[in-house]
């Protein structure tokens, strides 16, 4: 009895025990298995993938992935075609940044229709430069929708510098905000080349005085500053005549700008007036309670007052000119004078276009516009034949083998200002090429830009492509637009940061 007792009571337990181990590890396991799964899943396609705390797919993306937006799809399929074509070996990759993940309709637009031109620039590049090397492979980089995700993409195009992808250009960017300048910043430092195709802040470039705190950096558009110079020179701005509404803190973009407005008016007896929107312009906020009491000071100002010049983001642009539609001073005309952020209006659906029939007419300085060349161009700065270029390029994108890419659109100016972006890349990167050699060294591509003017400037749908020392581009011919009350946009004129455009040799001055 006592033995059976003594081994009872000790069987007992070391049952129990046994039992509870093999739980623990099974749970310990299952654990496991529910961390690696979920780490798995993080994974969104080849080089893209959901960061740690966040939901959208940040990287670099190699294969056909359209990031969600169906709209975006047409044309990723058409680039992993041409991207299949390819032999290995025999190309360079150039990645196309922007923030795919955008969820505003006005900044996924603008995303459709830089992809497209992008693309129609890849696909010039490889089928109509007579053979020129080395092939160009596109892929696409995503900082994320507000670009917070930079550096883990930055780490990702860093990767790709070497092996088989060979990334020898960033192109794109997308707009000129703090985080993209970080980016910027870092992909320069790290010795890769970057071609800003719609980044227009002052503080986002190089020079002058020989600061370039970003080397390696080329921009197709021009500066706030030159934007601001060209409506100047059309418009004819007078300090007693106008009115700045600004950003404040602001970003890169309005900053920049609205320092370049203050300037055009310095002396003006009025006030700037600030109104402060959400850190993520494309936020409504509550702007629009502002600007409705902007609107009264407006009409508060003397008769003589017409001009109102805008330093802001487009959604704030957008609630900007609905207040103006209902002004208490319906019988005085205003023109509202802004930078390129205007033509994200131009399909804007929420925006109130009955206010552009009251005595109201709101004109931007575009990055481009399909009309710019094709209506009695000037004889500098530009020319038909290459805008041509890119409308016989978007006819052939109907169908296969270039297309299709889905519907076009050409009154924003982004497509064809991402065309000339990727044509500048593809410029720098085969002029890089050593003689005997089918691929340029990275650090070479970079050296380029200082050497792109006169008859080695690109030749740009948008105009002529000719840069300084610090890859900025010299006199570049700024279309003047204005939204229709109908819809869409109508070019008005070319202007240009020199007052004229530039010689036939396109040589900036010292």
């Amino acid at each position: 009895m006592g033995t059976w007792l003594r081994e009872g009571v000790w069987e007992i337990p070391l049952r129990r025990y046994l039992a509870l181990l093999v739980a623990a590890a099974l749970v310990a396991g299952a654990v496991i298995g529910i961390r690696t799964a979920v780490r798995e899943d993080r994974s969104c396609a080849p080089g893209v993938a959901r960061p740690e705390g966040g939901d959208e797919c940040v990287g670099v993306a190699t294969t056909a992935f359209d990031f969600g937006h169906p709209q975006l799809r047409a044309t990723v399929e058409a680039i992993a075609r041409e991207n299949s074509r390819l032999a290995p070996g025999r190309y360079v990759t150039v990645a196309l940044m922007l923030p795919y993940t955008a969820t505003a309709a006005a900044s996924l637009a603008d995303i459709e229709h830089e992809l497209q031109g992008a693309y129609l620039a890849q696909y010039q590049a490889n089928h109509d430069s007579n053979g020129q090397s080395p092939a160009i492979r596109l892929v696409l980089a995503n900082p994320g929708a507000t670009s917070q995700y930079w550096k883990e993409m930055v780490d990702r195009l860093a990767a790709m510098t070497g092996g088989q992808d060979r990334l020898r250009a960033v192109a794109g960017v997308g707009q000129s905000t703090d985080d993209n300048k970080k980016a910027v910043k870092e992909l320069t430092r790290l010795g890769i080349p970057v071609v800003g195709s719609s980044i227009t802040a002052d503080d986002l470039a190089n020079g002058p005085g020989g600061k370039d705190p970003y080397p390696g950096l080329a921009r197709v558009a021009p500066t706030n500053t030159d934007e601001a110079r060209a409506l100047a020179s059309f418009a004819k701005v007078g300090a007693g005549r106008a009115l700045l509404v600004y950003d404040r803190p602001g970003d890169p973009y309005t900053r920049t700008l609205q320092k370049s407005f203050a300037a055009l008016i310095k002396g003006s007896p009025y006030e700037p007036q600030p109104f402060t929107p959400p850190a993520d312009r494309s936020e409504e906020g509550t702007t629009a309670n502002t600007f409705r009491q902007i609107t009264n000071l407006i009409c508060d100002t003397s008769r003589s007052t017409d001009t109102i010049l805008f330093a802001g983001r487009h959604t704030q642009l957008r609630q900007f000119i609905n207040a103006l539609g209902g002004r208490g001073c319906q019988d005085r005309k205003f023109t509202v004078l802004t930078g390129d952020e205007g033509s994200y209006l131009t399909g804007e659906k929420h925006l109130n276009r009955d206010a552009l029939r009251h005595n109201l007419s709101v004109r931007y300085t575009a990055l481009a516009h399909p009309d710019a060349w094709l209506k009695g161009s000037p004889a500098t700065g530009g020319s038909a034949a290459a805008a041509q270029t890119l409308t016989r390029l978007l006819t052939s994108a109907e169908r296969s083998p270039v297309g299709p890419i889905g519907p076009v659109a050409l009154e924003d100016g982004q497509l064809i200002i991402a065309y000339d972006a990727i044509r500048l890349a593809v410029h720098g990167i085969r002029e890089a090429v050593p003689q005997g050699k089918s691929v340029p060294a990275l650090a070479d591509v970079g050296l380029q830009w200082p050497q792109v003017k006169g008859s080695l400037r690109v030749d740009g749908a948008s105009g002529w492509i000719c840069l300084d020392v610090h890859g900025n581009p010299y006199d570049k011919a700024v279309p003047i637009v204005e939204l229709r009350p109908e819809g869409g946009s109508r070019f008005v004129t070319l202007a240009w940061p020199e007052g004229k455009p530039p010689g036939a040799e396109c040589l900036p001055p010292s």
